[in-house]
């Protein structure tokens, strides 16, 4: 058996079991170890650097899919991966076939818009999800090399060639996207971290504190339930509340600042409007859950909105 120790932020140790056999059990354990191989750190940090820093204003924000309500990326990844499987099945008919060679070449040509949002997003993930991204990111520019020559092979005449790098770059894609599942399925990069908020918030008005604990425009957090909720009092005595976990990573929302309406997260700076919760500045795709707020007796009563 592969046993893997890992500790939370309580700094209780995690012990993950996996089976020595030649199946998932070893692809998991390969790729726990990866998501702590601190060596990757300094490419890491050089390349978000220099990714965070390319001028594209509004454009970032489209990429990361604010517009869509969740990660672009992995709709884009479609157009590849479905050119370049549904491109292998004809090369496995008898016969030569020229729709081959034009799912090749569509598939090259989707490929540089999903990578492009796939680093964009990359750049606004912790570490452990980013030293997955790493290989996951080689892993489909290798693909994307051997498409590229699959194709040249194929306009030279050199359809034995161009099927076979074909078939190795889909092979090559399918390791990538393994590691992207496991980004997005088990280290839950691009979900909405406080979509579960509705289904612990107990139902009805809660109170959360007297209205003179709460000072003007200084965001304080409280508890009510199981939920983590962050209250903003502005000058003219308005009181608005939200769930505290950021949606893109869960972020405490209590901890960052407050200006123009909005509340932005110190984690990576996604920004919402204090009155509803809309993010409006990514790169959080999800708006936050808001609350009703009455005072009752000089107490702060809330309940979860709509």
């Amino acid at each position: 058996m592969a046993i893997s120790q890992r500790k939370s932020s309580a700094g209780v140790t995690a012990r993950r079991v996996f089976p020595d056999s030649a199946g998932p059990g070893r692809f998991l354990s390969a790729v726990d170890r990866l998501e702590r191989t601190e060596e990757l750190d300094p490419t890491i940090d050089w390349l978000r650097g220099r990714i965070r820093r390319l001028p594209l204003g509004p454009l970032r924000d489209a990429l990361h899919g604010r517009w869509l309500g969740h990660p672009l990326h992995p709709v884009l990844v479609q157009v590849p991966i479905g050119a370049w499987l549904s491109a292998a099945v004809l090369d496995l008919l008898p016969g030569e076939r020229r729709e081959a060679d034009a799912l090749v070449l569509l598939g090259l040509s989707g490929a540089g818009p999903a990578a492009v949002a796939g680093w964009v997003d990359w750049t606004e993930l912790q570490k452990p999800q980013m030293r997955v991204g790493l290989p996951h990111s080689v892993s489909n520019a290798v693909g994307v090399l051997l498409y590229a020559g699959s194709f040249a092979a194929r306009r030279s005449g050199l359809r034995g060639l161009g099927r076979m790098l074909g078939f190795a770059g889909l092979t090559v894609v399918g390791i990538g996207g393994a590691l992207g599942g496991h980004m997005a399925y088990r280290q839950a990069s691009g979900a909405n971290h406080a979509e579960d908020v509705p289904h612990r918030m107990p139902p009805g008005w809660h109170p959360v504190g007297d209205m003179a604990q709460f000072p003007v425009e200084r965001p304080v957090r409280r508890r009510v339930g199981e939920v983590d909720v962050v209250v903003v009092r502005e000058p003219g005595g308005d009181v608005h509340v939200l769930a505290d976990r950021c949606t893109h990573m869960g972020g405490p929302l209590s901890e960052g600042e407050v200006a123009d309406g909005c509340i932005t997260c110190p984690w990576h700076g996604s920004a919402f409007r204090l009155s509803d919760g809309w993010n409006v500045r990514g790169p959080a795709t999800a708006p936050e859950h808001s609350f009703e707020t009455r005072v009752a007796g000089g107490r702060l009563e809330i309940r979860l909105s709509g």
